[in-house]
This record gives structure tokens, sequence and C-alpha cells, in this order.
């Protein structure tokens, strides 16, 4: 009976995981809150249980965790896959990364699919301090190579190892700092340029810290950056496990603005609120109760 009942206890656990669909983000505020966003989506579509793995970490462990089947799904930025994954050069065209990104996917014989953007643009956004921008009178990047010599950088060590990245920018805008740019982790340094310990970032132009640190996002005026449309990766062999998470995903698909981004970031990360509170108030706006999708 007891070797009965361990197999037994397997086989359940077994089928349970089976069962059990693995959401997970990266490792900022946005990625979780939209992690949880399609955590609590999914659970309220099609009545699965959900495994959260949200701050698993940066874009390649979160590609290489879906590729392996250690999650299902995870919200990607087009611009990040074209040119962090995919290794291609930055392009504008925000259709045309798309089209050829999934084209790739399938191409290259990844085993994910890329469901409806969300509707918001994440893109990387330089950043200084109101104060500067206002007494310099500068807004554009190219403005502000003429200061930069005098400025000290922080960026994150994807920021200055990408494609997309500090390499290019700085080709494009001649930018020259002080001293090598430190290598920082995201969360610190926007306290980092609030404090004046560095005075130009790399940081997310749905941000809510720039509004509440009095900071300025200088305008890409020669578009360097290519669009980050921010979108749902699923495992195609999800797909087949779970047939209405397709749909499920795509209900999602162009239901939140930049304005929306900016304010759950800012909920969380300035009001310091409940990350799945947010979340839930969010859903209950987008889908109000016996309306179609929920």
């Amino acid at each position: 009976m007891k070797y009965l009942s361990v197999i037994l206890a397997f086989v359940l656990f077994s089928c349970s995981k089976q069962d059990e669909l693995v959401v997970a983000s990266k490792n900022f505020s946005e990625q979780v809150i939209l992690g949880e966003l399609l955590s609590q989506h999914i659970e309220q579509t099609l009545k699965v249980p959900v495994e959260r793995k949200l701050n698993l970490g940066g874009t390649f462990i979160c590609h290489n965790a879906l590729i392996a089947g250690q999650i299902d799904v995870y919200v990607e930025y087009t611009g990040t896959a074209y040119t962090a994954i995919l290794k291609r050069e930055p392009k504008n065209n925000p259709k045309e990364v798309l089209a050829e990104t999934k084209a790739a996917y399938r191409d290259r014989g990844i085993s994910a699919e890329w469901t409806s953007p969300l509707g918001f643009n994440n893109t990387f956004a330089m950043i200084i301090r109101g104060e500067d921008a206002r007494r310099l009178g500068i807004k554009t990047i190219s403005e502000s190579a003429k200061y930069t010599p005098q400025w000290k950088a922080g960026f994150g060590y994807e920021f200055m190892e990408r494609k997309d990245g500090f390499p290019g920018l700085s080709d494009r805008y001649g930018l020259k700092f002080a001293e090598t740019p430190k290598i920082m982790d995201l969360t610190l340094t926007y306290k980092a340029v609030a404090e004046k310990q560095v005075d130009f970032i790399a940081g997310n132009s749905t941000d809510g810290l720039i509004a509440k640190l009095d900071l300025f996002v200088l305008e890409d005026d020669r578009y360097y950056f290519p669009p980050y449309q921010a979108a749902p990766v699923v495992r195609i062999d999800t797909l087949k496990r779970f047939p209405g998470l397709r749909e499920a995903l795509n209900q999602l698909g162009g239901k939140i603005t930049e304005k929306e981004m900016r304010q759950m970031n800012y909920a969380v990360d300035v009001e310091h609120r409940d990350v799945k509170q947010v979340v839930a108030d969010f859903l209950k706006r987008r889908f109000p109760v016996g309306s179609e999708g929920l």
C-alpha cells in the first residue's frame, strides 16, 4: 500500500503539473505587472491553475526558459526580440519588425508563437534630470551630446551589450562621457540620476518614476531605437495543451495604452500599491463583468 500511495501521488503530481500553466516575467516592475495581468486573465477565462514565476530575470533568461519548457508564456518586446534574440540590426517600422520577428521564430524552429501586441510601445528612454533639461534648454539626444563629456552615465548590463543599446547609440549621436558608463541594476538607475550620482541613464518610456522624480526624456531625434511593442510569447505545445489560450491572450490585444501602462507602473513604483490589486482593478475596467471575453 505504501508503494501504491507513492506511485499514486507521483501520478497526481504529474497530472497537476500538466494541467498547470506557468507565466513568467522579466525582473522589473512593468514586467511583473504584465506577468500578473496574463496570470489573472488566464485564470479568469480558462479556469486553469497558473504558477507565477515573476521577476525571473532578464531577456535571455526568460527566452531560454521558454525554449526549454520551464515556462509557458511571458511578455516580450518586439524590438528586444528583433535585436537581442534574433541579432538583427535595428529598424523602425513597427509592422515590419513584428512580422519579421514572427517569421524568424518560425523559420528558426523556435517553438513559440507571438500573439497580439498589448497596445503600447515601451521604448528605451534616454533620461536626464528635469532641472538640467530646463537649465540647459535641451530636448533631444542630439542636443545633449554637447554636454555629455562633462556627465556620468549609468546603464543596465543589457543596454551596454545589445545591438540596439549603447554602442550603436553613442555612434549615432556621438555621445562621449566623462568616464566609462557605470553598469547598474535597472532598479537603481532612477535613484542614481535623481541623487546626482550619474547624469544620464537609459530607462523605459512607460516608467512611472519619470514624473515622480522630475526627470526628462530626451527625444530620439535621429530615430535610433526600433519599436518595442509588448506582446505575449507562448510555447506552441502549450497552445495545444490549452485550446482556448490563444484566444484568451489575443483578447488582451490593444487593451493597454502607454498612458495606462505608465499609470500602473506609477501605482506600483510610487504609490507602492499591491501588484495583484492594481492588475485586478485594470481588468475590471477593461473587462466588466458580463462583457464578452470574461
